[in-house]
């Protein structure tokens, strides 16, 4: 007989990414991380190589030198995109307005139907080409989270 114990997932603790080029990107995410998005950094050594390290309340998103690059697909096993979520539909167009003024290539903010009534979305993508969103809390997922239940 088999005893299984569940345990719930209660959110990212960190996610890493491989640049190519360190300095190139801790340059790119700081202005996406701390100038528009209020994450804070530090820089880290681990087994002799130098990460950068965003971090807020919620998780850490962890730039590592790679050690070889072939360039990023999409479309390639691996990382699709990485959607940040914000509070609210005012906060994705201020977030794609800031992006624009620092100089980043963020899509205009906007309204995706196709994805939930409620989507409002902007696109960009970091300087090794991974795709980068940020969203707004959406309905339904406020309604997943407020109404879950752990059983059943």
């Amino acid at each position: 007989m088999h005893i299984y114990v569940m345990t719930e997932v209660i959110g990212i603790d960190h996610i890493y990414i491989t640049v190519s080029d360190l300095e190139r990107s801790a340059a790119f995410y700081d202005l996406v991380l701390i100038d528009t998005l209020s994450f804070q950094r530090n820089s880290i050594t681990l087994g002799g190589e130098p990460h950068v390290q965003y971090f807020n309340r919620h998780f850490s998103y962890v730039l590592r030198p790679s050690r070889i690059f072939k360039g990023h697909n999409a479309h390639a096993p691996g990382l699709h995109h990485f959607c940040f979520r914000v509070e609210s539909i005012a906060d994705v167009v201020t977030v794609a307005n800031q992006l624009r003024v620092l100089g980043v290539e963020a899509s205009e903010a906007k309204l995706y139907t196709e994805y939930a009534l409620d989507y409002w979305a902007t696109f960009f993508t970091d300087p090794d080409g991974v795709f980068l969103e940020v969203t707004n809390y959406r309905e339904e997922r406020r309604d997943r989270y407020d109404n879950w239940k752990s059983e059943g």
